[in-house]
């Protein structure tokens, strides 16, 4: 495959190969909203006593993808407002809920290959599925025209597919045997780093016995791992039907539902930025305390923590108190203080940019920034660099859609194709304006999505 654009930089704080168990807590706090669901129909009382994989709430909207209970415990739903809290937490759970008792009009309309997508609906391996060109809750019960799974993770401060898949690679092959399960002759692109290392070597000759899957090899550069880009280079449109894509941590769920009939309430997500202590790898549970990891992890008093990675994750505020179900990382940055003036200005022997011409750092060579939450120099207008240009991964000119957007002249801007925007975020990070480009373009999408519903209900 051929990638534009991209661009990688060095960042202060990445987190380490190795993986460490947060200890267990005195209590669990789970929130009922994330990025893609809304856990709005509750399915437990206040008090009740709950044990391991129970279903806490679901979201209606999205194919009834559960909450589950990570661990036994009883509870509390006026602790905190739209969270589900957990207390007296206890390890060993009192059963295991069994699919296959629960649900036999499942295997009598669908068969076999029905009861496996029930399972990891209801044992919580679904939510790590992704439509690879909207990033929405693929339907469990269609069939998809090929399935993306990628190891890797280009987006700075993101837990690493080869950390998760290096602690048991043999359950990540029979997690792909499970997918595979669920297809007929549809394929599975298997998303690899184009490096010589020991590790893709093994990962390489695992997979080599198995026919259906086709192994794509892509450069270490963000953002190649974008769902939405891989589906287009490998010319998989939206119009043949859906495109199912998992990372590696959705592999190795899929092998936990469909091997182990276990829930899937554990996660393993990565804490870095410049702000924390130890930048590392870490086991933890849905619901984990925010307040006893960032005790834990962090030496600043002022900081932001972001739920994702430094592109495209996401401000946590302070109403929530625990790690949702979709966390793959924390990004802890220090808050900036002072805006710096005209900072593009400067002589900058501590910054990098992605022109050669704007800092002092261009004569260091090897530089590994550490960002804050400053955009370090107060927002210009657009001075037609192209630099956006030159790292968008599709292949669209963002300064052009900016100068549209900036009119209001939404047709054209649609015209320019903003819809072919994955929100990577690089354009906002290279623009020298410091232009929030990404967030018109996601705005302008969503106006874009609003004028065609409405449209259609018209007509």
């Amino acid at each position: 495959m051929k990638f534009r654009g991209g661009y990688n930089i060095a960042l202060k704080g990445r987190p380490n190969s190795e993986v460490k168990t947060l200890p267990e807590p005195d209590a669990l706090y789970l929130p009922l909203q994330t990025s893609r669901f809304s856990f709005s129909e509750v399915c437990v009382e206040d008090g009740q006593q709950v044990s391991l994989g129970e279903v806490l709430a679901k979201d209606p909207n999205n194919h009834s993808v559960p909450l589950l209970a990570p661990r036994a415990g009883l509870v509390r739903l006026k602790t905190a407002e739209n969270h589900i809290v957990l207390e007296d937490i206890a390890e060993a759970p009192k059963h295991l809920h069994d699919v296959e008792q629960t649900a036999p009009h499942i295997a009598q309309q669908m068969g076999s290959g029905g009861i496996l997508r029930y399972k990891l609906l209801t044992l919580g391996a679904w939510q790590f599925f992704y439509d690879a060109h909207s990033g929405s809750l693929p339907d469990p019960f269609k069939v998809p025209q090929a399935i993306i799974v990628s190891t890797i993770s280009c987006e700075p401060f993101m837990a690493r597919g080869d950390v998760q898949i290096r602690r048991d690679l043999q359950a990540f092959g029979r997690g792909l045997e499970g997918l595979q399960s669920l297809l007929e002759y549809e394929p599975i692109y298997l998303i690899v780093p184009d490096i010589a290392s020991d590790f893709a070597r093994r990962l390489r000759q695992n997979v080599r016995g198995y026919a259906w899957i086709k192994i794509v090899e892509v450069p270490l550069t963000y953002p190649n791992d974008n769902f939405t880009i891989l589906a287009r280079n490998l010319g998989l449109k939206p119009d043949n039907g859906p495109v199912w894509a998992l990372r590696a941590e959705g592999v190795l769920a899929v092998d936990r539902a469909l091997t182990e009939s276990k829930p899937c309430t554990e996660r393993i997500i990565s804490i870095g930025g410049p702000a924390v202590k130890t930048a590392e790898h870490v086991e933890t549970l849905c619901g984990y305390p925010l307040s006893q990891i960032t005790h834990s992890y962090v030496h600043k008093d002022d900081v932001r923590v972001i739920n994702g990675g430094v592109f495209t994750g996401r401000v946590i505020g302070p109403d929530q108190l625990g790690l949702d179900s979709e966390c793959m990382g924390l990004t802890i940055l220090p808050e900036a203080t002072k805006r710096e003036f005209l900072s593009f200005a400067r002589a900058g022997w501590q910054k990098r940019s992605y022109s050669s011409l704007c800092y002092l750092s261009a004569l260091r060579g090897t530089l590994e920034e550490a960002p804050t939450t400053a955009v370090q120099g107060e927002v210009r207008a657009c001075v037609s660099c192209n630099y956006c240009e030159e790292v968008c991964p599709a292949g669209i000119m963002p300064h052009l859609i900016h100068k549209f957007l900036y009119k209001d002249d939404l047709d054209e801007a649609e015209r320019a194709r903003v819809d072919l925007c994955v929100g990577c975020g690089l354009c906002s990070f290279v623009c020298p304006s410091k232009i929030e480009l990404a967030a018109q373009f996601a705005d302008a999408q969503a106006r874009i999505l609003r004028e065609h519903h409405s449209e259609g209900v018209t007509q």
